[in-house]
């Protein structure tokens, strides 16, 4: 059996306590709950704050009945794990807790959490309210935007904007079943309304957010707000703040991006193509998501910065429970604002089908730039970098030609996949399934796709095979050099390579093959093979102590 090992010091998922004193039932239970309520992790009892290990008190030198009391004294019940731990003689217990994808609370109806102070250190927390419900919605239990918002009217949603939606609908090819419905069905639709205990007609937090009237916005969505900066170097150019309903939000926005992101045309064949500083479309959809997808919990604007380097799209609110930077790319759809995000697709402001983090990604890979930049992101925010750098037009030539060849966008793993190569030169399977996010199998039917388009070029076999962009390719580039730099010899070179090496040092041996030649063990095994069959070589000896000779009419 392994032991846990004591952590350094305590952290977010680590709780040290002292039992010299006999630690009480109820702190132990707290600090069981608190963990629950957060990451997991894990209660060293026994432990000083300081790491120091003291030692259980005598009654807690029996275990057995430790987890049976901890799952009784929380609701719902926590299971944990105890497991003895001897410190150089001394004895302490390490109790471990998962994380719940409920709130917990003790017996007594005290609710807890862990939580890192301003100066990075960790603390046991009261869960107010408003954080219960936040943490509800996280793991998709609860749904703040479908609620009937406290003290709202119907005379607080704006006629103006219920047209504002119907044009919107319009524009963005939208449900136009909803451009049929008088008011009251249009809001009952889209969830905007919901009825009370006595019949009545009330606003829901949706029907605020899209078509509310900003004096009321303000004064009973507190959390709703948004700006928009313009940075160059350390100047500041722009900087509002706004608190409009969401789709005039969205007008204004892009409104003012627009002198701040320049276009120009590169011509394709018979065809101009927009080239344009940052692409609307991910442009967007990244806007649409951190305004639908924050926590309308938590205090805190969404930020839209545009500086030197590219542009910043931050929200609060981390990714939901299940959604992970490891599966942005193929996790299924988790909004945590399930009715408002189902509102915004019905009237066509986001991608429908729920897969808008692949459009984002079309609309930077297609221009070869680099893939969007989520690394930022963490428990409190979801940061979105798009980088402003120079589109790459050889690459963008070849993306729009195959796709009016095939007449359809290029699904988006195989963007990632050309858009990988490019940068990289050079790919395995393994390593597109990376980036992709894919298993390995779906990573080698998207380039083998590529290969019988003409798009990408293998070398080698079996598990050594790698692909690169092919000749046509890099010939577009105006590279010829990195291309015959990247596809390296032909067979009949490896021969001669392997020829010269032996006559020059007398023998060579399978481990300089791969190193001249930089071939995989099974593809210099293949290559001395052959040449070995064909006469060219001499083997002697066998296995690891095998080298070769030039063979005598070789020579």
């Amino acid at each position: 059996m392994k032991f846990p090992q004591l952590p350094a010091c305590e952290s977010l998922t680590v709780e040290f306590k002292s039992d010299r004193k006999r630690l009480s039932d109820s702190e132990l239970v707290e600090a069981v709950v608190c963990l629950a309520n957060a990451e997991g992790g894990e209660v060293w009892l026994g432990v000083e704050d300081d790491g120091t290990a003291t030692g259980l008190h005598a009654e807690h030198i029996q275990l057995s009945g430790l987890g049976g009391l901890l799952a009784a004294r929380t609701s719902p019940s926590v299971a944990v794990t105890v497991t003895p731990v001897n410190l150089n003689g001394t004895h302490v217990a390490c109790i471990g807790v998962s994380k719940s994808t409920t709130e917990v609370a003790t017996s007594g109806g005290v609710y807890v959490r862990r939580r890192l102070k301003h100066d990075g250190s960790p603390e046991c927390a009261p869960m107010l309210p408003h954080e219960r419900f936040s943490r509800a919605a996280h793991f998709g239990l609860a749904d703040a935007s479908a609620q009937p918002v406290a003290g709202a009217t119907l005379a607080d949603l704006d006629p103006l904007e219920r047209e504002r939606l119907r044009q919107s609908v319009q524009q963005y090819g939208g449900d136009r079943v909803l451009l049929e419905l008088d008011d009251e069905a249009l809001d009952g639709a889209l969830g905007f309304t919901t009825r009370t205990g006595d019949g009545a007609r009330v606003p829901t937090l949706s029907g605020l957010l899209i078509i509310g009237r900003e004096p009321m916005l303000r004064e009973l969505v507190p959390t709703h707000e948004f700006a928009f900066q313009v940075l160059s170097g350390e100047a500041v150019s722009f900087n509002e703040f706004r608190r409009f309903p969401l789709l005039k939000a969205l007008d204004w926005l892009e409104t003012n991006f627009r002198p701040y992101n320049p276009e120009r045309e590169i011509e394709v064949g018979l065809f101009r193509v927009p080239v344009p500083l940052v692409d609307l479309g991910a442009f967007r959809e990244g806007l649409a998501n951190a305004l639908v997808h924050r926590d309308y919990h938590r205090l805190g604007a969404v930020h839209m910065r545009l500086d030197d380097e590219g542009l910043t799209i931050s929200n609060p609110g981390g990714l939901v429970d299940g959604v992970t930077l490891a599966n942005l790319l193929t996790t299924e759809p988790r909004p945590r604002n399930r009715a408002l995000a189902d509102a915004m697709k019905r009237i066509g402001v986001v991608e429908r089908s729920g897969r808008g983090v692949d459009k984002i990604y079309r609309g930077m890979l297609r221009f070869g730039r680099p893939e969007p930049d989520y690394r930022r992101t963490d428990a409190q925010s979801v940061v979105l970098r798009l980088a402003t750098v120079g589109a790459d037009e050889p690459f963008l030539r070849l993306v729009v030609e195959e796709e009016r060849r095939r007449g359809r966008d290029l699904p988006i793993d195989s963007l990632i996949a050309l858009a990988a190569l490019r940068e990289l030169k050079r790919l395995s399977v393994e390593e597109l399934s990376r980036h992709i996010q894919r298993d390995p199998s779906q990573a080698k039917r998207t380039l083998e796709a590529l290969l019988e388009a003409g798009l990408v070029q293998a070398h080698g076999a079996s598990k050594g095979r790698t692909y690169m962009l092919a000749p046509g390719v890099y010939r577009a580039d105006g590279n010829k050099a990195a291309y015959t730099r990247q596809a390296g010899f032909s067979a009949l070179q490896h021969e001669q390579l392997v020829l010269n090496y032996a006559r020059q040092h007398g023998s060579i041996k399978r481990s300089e093959v791969i190193e001249l030649c930089r071939l995989s063990e099974l593809q210099a095994r293949a290559l001395l093979r052959r040449m070995k069959s064909s006469g060219q070589l001499v083997q002697h000896g066998e296995r690891r102590g095998a080298h070769y000779t030039v063979a005598v009419t070789s020579a």
